[in-house]
């Protein structure tokens, strides 16, 4: 028996860093991924596709674990950094997207991420956990853009 979580997330904001820089930075992924919280592993296989393993959150009777692999395609001249879904590795779908746009003084981003977490729970678990996970993972992309804010000199 398992529920499925999805999420939807849609950031916009500004840095004090030049576009280059927060290029370089969101198209490497391991560096990126340096910023996001409670990542265990992160597992390069191959291709420009990383295996995402989290931290276990929950307590001792229920410990939840989110794993799931993505393949990433960058192109600066569009200053895109898309991320697609690959389907048999752990137990999430995550897509996304950055857009970076050079402003001069400073550079603009809008962040998307798009997940559905299947969850090894019974049905009538999900109106008590969805909005958990839900809140977990927003807190953490919350602190995973504080992180490249101060790692670019603060927000514009």
């Amino acid at each position: 028996m398992a529920i499925t979580v999805t999420i939807d997330l849609g950031y916009e904001f500004a840095v004090k860093a030049d576009y280059a820089t927060v290029f370089e930075v969101l198209s490497n992924v391991s560096e990126s991924a340096s910023f996001f919280p409670k990542v265990d592993k992160l597992v390069d296989l191959g291709d420009n596709t990383y295996r995402w393993e989290m931290a276990k959150i929950g307590v001792a009777q229920v410990n939840l674990q989110t794993i799931y692999a993505s393949k990433y395609t960058s192109n600066k001249a569009k200053g895109s950094v898309i991320w697609t879904p690959v389907k048999g590795e752990g137990n999430a779908l995550v897509s996304g997207s950055w857009k970076i746009v050079d402003k001069k003084k400073t550079t603009h981003l809008e962040l998307n991420i798009h997940g559905d977490l299947t969850l090894p729970l019974p049905g009538l678990m999900k109106v008590m956990t969805a909005p958990v996970v839900e809140a977990e993972f927003e807190k953490m992309v919350d602190t995973y853009i504080d992180n490249l804010s101060a790692h670019f000199g603060g927000e514009a």
